[in-house]
């Protein structure tokens, strides 16, 4: 589907995204890996996961976080990206968008969970390999929501034990891509599979009372 190129502010930064608007409420905002390690909007998982949820219907934003691209500013060790995300979501909702689902992965992930630990209204969202061995996640502040959590089998960086302890803590649904790592190379319709799967159950179970680990 086309996307369009557009421009949103950040703490007066100019950030760079690539919008495809849909008809209907439902948006989905994706973020990309690490910056330092080359990680931008362009990403075959950040991609793979557009696609994804523009054939249901979404319209998307994908966008570069600061100091990426044409995004203005320096990277900020995820302090300020998590503003990034949130001008992202105001973009959406200023376009009508009333329910909006969070995708991220890796860096974007932790992104995308710290920006719901905030007290946002959006209460959905996608977490594809979440760094757990380096960056936990606030399991407190992340109770209420619907949650997807996605890894390989062969993911270094976010293990498979580590990634089911997270799921039963939040009640959220897993998968497991086998023979996947890190990076999803040549795995990318595997990972869309397991999204369809999660937004067929009508968008994940929403997350229950806290279970002791």
């Amino acid at each position: 589907m086309r996307e369009e190129k557009v421009y949103f502010e950040s703490d007066g930064l100019t950030i760079e995204g690539l919008y495809a608007p849909r008809p209907g409420q439902r948006g989905a905002v994706v973020t990309h890996p690490h910056p330092l390690m080359g990680g931008n909007m362009r990403n075959n998982v950040v991609m793979a996961l557009v696609s994804v949820f523009q054939r249901h219907g979404f319209s998307t934003l994908r966008f570069n976080f600061r100091g990426v691209g044409r995004s203005e500013g320096v990277f900020d060790n995820g302090r300020g990206e998590v503003g990034d995300l949130r001008a992202a979501v105001s973009f959406l909702s200023d376009e009508g968008m009333t329910e909006i689902v969070l995708a991220g992965y890796s860096f974007g992930a932790v992104v995308a969970a710290s920006y719901l630990t905030e007290g946002s209204p959006v209460d959905q969202i996608v977490l594809v390999s979440p760094p757990l061995v380096e960056a936990g996640l606030e399991i407190p502040g992340l109770r209420g929501k619907r949650g997807l959590l996605v890894c390989g089998d062969a993911d270094y960086f976010c293990p498979v034990e580590a990634l089911k302890k997270v799921a039963r803590q939040l009640s959220w649904g897993e998968a497991v891509i086998e023979g996947a790592d890190h990076f999803y190379i040549g795995r990318e319709k595997d990972l869309m599979d397991a999204v369809v799967h999660w937004l067929a159950a009508g968008v994940g179970p929403k997350s229950g009372e806290e279970t002791s680990e």
